[in-house]
């Protein structure tokens, strides 16, 4: 069985979800996932752990609240990992909960 890991990011232009594989050699996987609110972001990280994804890493974009919206949402059953912007440079210093949060 393959070793499955995600990046996911967060970009409101997005309207449904979109994933991306790359192949890491005969036995891993690499899914990119970009999705536009945080509520589509836990959706997907429910269906990724279902997946077998071992490991689910987001993107600056995502504050704390986004954060813990999706560990709440995969369960326990696949760790979520963040890179952490508080001002996010993209967002003109805003963190992702102030840009994402409210929606």
């Amino acid at each position: 069985m393959k070793r499955k890991v995600c990046f996911m990011f967060i970009n409101g232009e997005i309207k449904a979800p979109q994933r991306s594989v790359m192949e890491t050699g005969e036995n891993g996987e690499m899914i990119l996932v970009g999705v536009g609110s945080y509520e589509s972001a836990a959706e997907e990280a429910v269906k990724l752990a279902d997946e077998g994804v071992v490991a689910l890493e987001l993107c600056g974009g995502f504050g704390t609240i986004g954060h813990a919206r999706v560990t709440e949402a995969v369960a326990g059953k696949c760790p979520v990992g963040v890179i952490r912007f508080d001002n996010h440079p993209g967002y003109d210093g805003m963190s992702g909960d102030e840009k994402w949060g409210a929606r």
